[in-house]
């Protein structure tokens, strides 16, 4: 009878795993293998065998044309990596803190409390483009931004207006970070309003600072939430795309041929997309390879020190 219902779980379960396997399985097999292989034509699957020459070249490691230092494809070490290990270490410790403290403070407030919350996850229902094309006016050098502190002619993002790198960062930033806000404020609210209140009574009843009680009681018990919304945010910070399309529409700020505003997706997906109808799968394969490295050695740091800091 047992065998019987384990053939039947797996039949109910073939549909699903038919997809996982199609859609997440093989792909990332197979841009694994990609990125292997020399020279790959996307449309015959023709190649010129194994090797580790897509690594080198987007390394800035190899050179395109042997003895010829300028062939060095430097977009990627150079602007890519830089700048998504920038955004990531810089907006996820900010927004993880932000949406603590804000869920901390809603979940003190009674009345309101439901409209206070909705409010603040407006953000995350509302489109990603949309958003970053408010951002940009707001930020233009006759934008809100510069009115309110009295910046007179600032441009921060318009293209060929002044705008620099540091000020396309700095408003990068602040939009990763603004949009970040309602997902976790929504994880930690329903994480804060499931602690019994006996806890609290405790606390009341010892006369421990309000302070105290959410440094010592409230963060240990929500630290298996703050475990998930920090792997979860460096992940979603080391895949950023969609602000800067959003925001800039380009991936340079002064110059068309300096990519200063790549991240690592961005070059992917354009060298994927290619250039004068040439595409280089093999180095967005790379790439991707990389990324996933670099995500999977975070997150395996993050569950280690988790160990000893997450109380379940």
């Amino acid at each position: 009878m047992e065998r019987k219902n384990n053939y039947k779980a797996w039949l109910y379960l073939a549909p699903i795993l038919i997809f996982i396997f199609l859609f997440t399985i093989f792909p990332i097999i197979n841009t694994f293998i990609i990125s292997f292989l020399k020279n790959y034509n996307y449309a015959t699957g023709a190649n010129e065998g194994f090797t580790f020459e897509n690594y080198g070249l987007i390394l800035g490691i190899t050179e395109r044309i042997p003895g010829v230092s300028e062939s060095k494809m430097l977009d990627f070490i150079r602007y890519a990596l830089p700048n998504t290990l920038l955004i990531t270490f810089v907006s996820v410790p900010i927004s993880v803190i932000l949406a603590l403290v804000i869920s901390i403070l809603l979940n003190k407030i009674k009345v309101l409390h439901d409209l206070f919350q909705t409010i603040f996850f407006l953000p995350y229902v509302t489109n990603t483009i949309a958003v970053g094309m408010v951002f940009a006016i707001i930020f233009s050098n006759t934008g809100l931004f510069n009115n309110i502190f009295g910046l007179g002619n600032v441009n921060w993002v318009q293209e060929g207006l002044g705008s620099t790198w540091g000020k396309c960062m700095f408003v990068l930033c602040l939009y990763v970070i603004w949009t970040g806000l309602p997902f976790k404020i929504l994880i930690f609210s329903s994480a804060l309003h499931n602690i019994d209140q006996q806890y609290y009574d405790a606390a009341r009843i010892d006369a421990t600072p309000k302070w105290k009680t959410d440094l010592k009681i409230v963060l240990p018990l929500i630290s298996p939430q703050i475990l998930y919304i920090t792997i979860t945010s460096f992940i979603t910070g080391f895949k950023e795309y969609n602000a800067i399309i959003g925001l800039f529409n380009r991936s340079y700020t002064i110059n068309p041929n300096v990519h200063d505003l790549y991240t690592v997706v961005y070059y992917i997906y354009d060298q994927i997309q290619g250039t004068n109808g040439t595409r280089h799968l093999e180095y967005a394969a790379a790439g991707a390879v990389v990324l996933f490295v670099i995500i999977l050695i975070f997150t395996l740091i993050q569950m280690k020190v988790a160990k000893k800091r997450v109380h379940y």
